[in-house]
């Protein structure tokens, strides 16, 4: 069962995410931004949470927008509902131009502020549909100032503040108040909306409210717009360069799934991943990470009436609404040409995308995306823990999924920043340099381990502490710490664990070694444990060891593979890493660790029957191939001993007299076909290919005469002779009779039967 993996000190329950999919009530953003504590909550203990977001989406309205233009911008504010992750975000979208009149106003609102559940997706998909092209009497300029203002207002007034702000602006970059008296008289209206666009901007950052500028028209002010977004909040969900807002291009009504899709998930510091585009009926792939704990796949129709099904990585079909093997699923906008199917804690790998549609809908192609958010854990480890002063450690920081397994595709940790710093007694905090690079002490690129090596200083004298922060956005940031303590001097007992042995199977074991080197007159039991993995993947014996005074010695490690069923199929897409922190603890001396080290096992899917006797099949096949070339030579060996080439024909008369001398050709069916010439006056041998006899090698040496139509077979020794006619016989020349005995004088062969068509 799934339940079952998200069970243990090493994996958050999914039984309250499945509740918070519709409590749904923390602030992921905020918890990203805020300061870490000293000695934060482990992630695996902590409750999960997604992050609610206030957001409102200003449309450009005016005249130096065309019709397309605005109808790609009403496609982008419905999307931006739809790619919502969160049922407790809220969204208020408004139209905007200018106010050049008394009787005109800049703002037009559209839909006011809209809890986005299931019923509020769907009506902000109504309302937008309200936005239009200004007509001339309702004033066409570009006012971003009173947009700015307007937006300010929505996101500020009665809103948590702890809750993100986001303003998405949709225009053609171009402001234009030339004709609104409230900027004053005309001469200076230009410089009057830049001066209050610019106190708008210094408004929005002091309010938090970020603006994230979407450019559309066929030559948008980008320069215009990058200030915009500049001008704004700039600290986003977390602090990287990608969760800060930016000004993008949208080229056409087409261009705005995907162009949204990158800005949103970067304003909401999500993951974004574009699948195929495909015209329906099509089956459409789109992987999810082992990271994600929310996202929405979301399917661009084209048309209304496409039709779609969602399978889970394990072949499932899943609903659209409910709960079905530990996920919760939300289907919005499935009536419209977009929809966007939200899964709580998904199952990880390539879902399928179903897409059919009826004759006359299918000109259309469909894409396929998915939004997500997700969880870093990690695990860091000092070796060695009880390091002296002066010493080097290194220290390791490793990545594994929210179920304990290790991560595969390292873009899926893309952007990801990791900080870390050594303190302790004695000395001022160092900060440390990990990096995943396969260089110094990183024993591999790219395999989401993190090392750095530090120098314990000189002054250190009493507790050590290393801790490292994991921060990607659209990953939930992780802290993790290790203690350790100061080596007095020398150590009584010193261990080092070697690297694991081989790959294994579910239900193998794999070993590695730990020597052992006790410096004292008395025993010493050392205690083995294993952490950082969930309970049911890997075991580590003996759990204690005890170590003779003054020995060294080597023992061996075994590690524990579970069964198969621990796994769920998550083996079915080839090998899969499993990542652990091996501790050994002196219980001789008060407990001091002399060991903890990251443990990584390759576990390799259970070997079907061909994998397992292919050595056997190979074998058989072997075998037979011998066998057939044997009987080969054997057929081709006894065919050549039949071939009439070569044969001397010898025409007698009936006194014995020799009246021609014919040497024999290969013939047809190792028969060779002739017949006698001018019979009565001047008789010779021909070669016919109807002709009355024929003669072929014996394997027992001579050769062997047939008659046409006759059954019988006559043999022609080198003695002997066979009469032809009343007058004629025939008889073999001593080279052809040497010849034939020579090359097989023991296979023998019959003088009656056979086939009567010798040619």
């Amino acid at each position: 069962m799934r339940n079952d993996r998200r069970r243990g000190p090493a994996c958050t329950g999914r039984a309250g995410r499945a509740a918070l999919a519709v409590l749904a009530g923390a602030a992921l953003l905020t918890s990203l931004t805020a300061p870490a504590a000293a000695d934060p909550e482990p992630a695996s203990a902590a409750a999960p949470a997604f992050a609610s977001v206030n957001y409102a989406v200003a449309v450009d309205q005016s005249a130096s927008l065309a019709p397309a233009d605005i109808k790609a911008e009403k496609a982008a504010a419905a999307r931006i509902a739809l790619g919502d992750v969160s049922a407790t975000s809220h969204i208020s979208v408004f139209g905007f131009a200018a106010a050049e009149s008394a009787d005109q106003r800049a703002v037009d609102p559209v839909c006011p502020r809209t809890r986005l559940d299931a019923a509020g997706r769907e009506s902000v998909g109504g309302c937008v549909e309200k936005l239009r092209s200004r007509k001339k009497s309702e004033g066409t300029g570009t006012d971003f100032p009173s947009a700015i203002r307007q937006g300010v207002h929505e996101l500020s007034s009665g809103t948590d503040p702890s809750v993100p702000r986001v303003l998405f602006l949709l225009t053609d970059g171009e402001m234009d108040v030339t004709g609104s008296p409230q900027y004053g008289d005309p001469a200076h209206r230009e410089a009057e909306g830049k001066r209050q666009l610019e106190r708008e901007l210094k408004n929005a950052a002091a309010k938090n409210v970020q603006i994230w500028p979407l450019g559309f028209g066929p030559d948008p002010d980008k320069a215009q717009l990058d200030r915009i977004a500049a001008g704004g909040f700039q600290e986003g969900c977390v602090d990287l360069p990608s969760a800060r807002p930016t000004a993008r291009k949208v080229s056409g009504a087409k261009d705005v799934g995907p162009v949204l899709e990158k800005i949103f998930a970067a304003a909401h510091c999500l993951r974004y991943q574009a699948g195929p585009s495909k015209r329906p009926p099509a089956t459409l792939p789109i992987t999810i990470s082992p990271l994600a704990t929310v996202g929405s796949i979301v399917v661009d129709k084209g048309s209304p009436e496409v039709t779609v099904t969602y399978t889970d990585p394990l072949g499932n079909k899943v609903p659209t609404t409910g709960s079905y093997r530990d996920s919760t699923f939300e289907l919005a906008g499935g009536g419209g040409t977009v929809e966007a199917l939200k899964i709580v804690d998904p199952v990880p790998g390539r879902w399928k995308v179903d897409v059919k549609a009826p004759e006359g809908h299918r000109s259309l192609p469909v894409g396929v995306s998915v939004l997500w958010q997700g969880e870093l854990r990690g695990s860091i480890t000092m070796d060695p823990p009880s390091p002296q002063a002066g010493e080097k450690a290194t220290v390791t920081m490793r990545l594994q999924t929210r179920e304990g397994y290790e991560i595969k595709d390292p873009a899926d940790y893309a952007g990801l920043k990791v900080s870390s710093e050594l303190t302790g007694d004695g000395f001022t905090p160092l900060p440390l340099r990990l990096a995943d690079d396969g260089k110094g002490p990183d024993p591999k690129k790219s395999d989401g381990s993190f090392s750095g090596t530090v120098t314990v200083p000189k002054s250190a004298d009493g507790a050590l502490k290393v801790s490292g922060t994991l921060t990607a956005s659209g990953l939930s940031a992780d802290t993790r710490s290790e203690g350790g303590q100061v080596a007095p001097g020398a150590l009584p007992v010193t261990t080092a664990l070697g690297p694991v042995r081989g790959d294994g199977h579910p239900g193998d074991t794999v070993t590695a070694n730990l020597s052992v080197t006790n410096t004292t007159d008395a025993p010493h039991t050392l205690k083995l444990s294993l952490a950082d993995v969930r309970a049911g993947l890997l075991t580590v014996s003996p759990g204690e060891i005890v170590v003779k005074p003054g020995a060294s010695s080597t023992h061996e490690v075994k590690i524990g593979i579970g069964p198969e069923k621990s796994f769920e199929g998550r083996l079915d897409d080839g090998p899969l890493g499993i990542g652990g922190t091996v501790t050994v603890q002196d219980a001789s001396d008060g407990d001091r660790t002399l060991v903890r080290t990251p443990l990584s096992v390759q576990v390799t899917p259970e070997p079907s029957v061909l994998d397992r006797y292919w050595w056997v099949l190979v074998g058989a096949v072997a075998l037979i191939v011998v066998g057939v070339l044997v009987v080969l030579a054997w057929l081709r060996q006894r065919r050549g001993r039949r071939d009439p080439h070569g044969l001397t024909l010898h025409l007698l008369s009936e006194n014995g007299d020799v009246l021609g001398v014919h040497t024999a050709g290969h013939g047809q069916k190792q028969w060779y076909a002739f017949d006698i010439a001018e019979e009565h006056s001047n008789p010779r041998v021909e070669r016919r290919t109807n002709g009355r006899y024929a003669v072929q090698r014996s394997p027992e040496g001579g050769a062997v005469l047939r008659r046409h139509g006759g059954r019988t077979r006559e043999r022609l020794t080198a003695t002997g002779r066979v009469d032809l006619t009343d007058r004629l016989s025939l008889a073999l020349g001593e080279d052809s009779v040497r010849t034939t005995a020579a090359t097989s004088p023991h296979d023998p062969v019959g003088t009656t039967g056979g086939s009567d068509d010798y040619l």
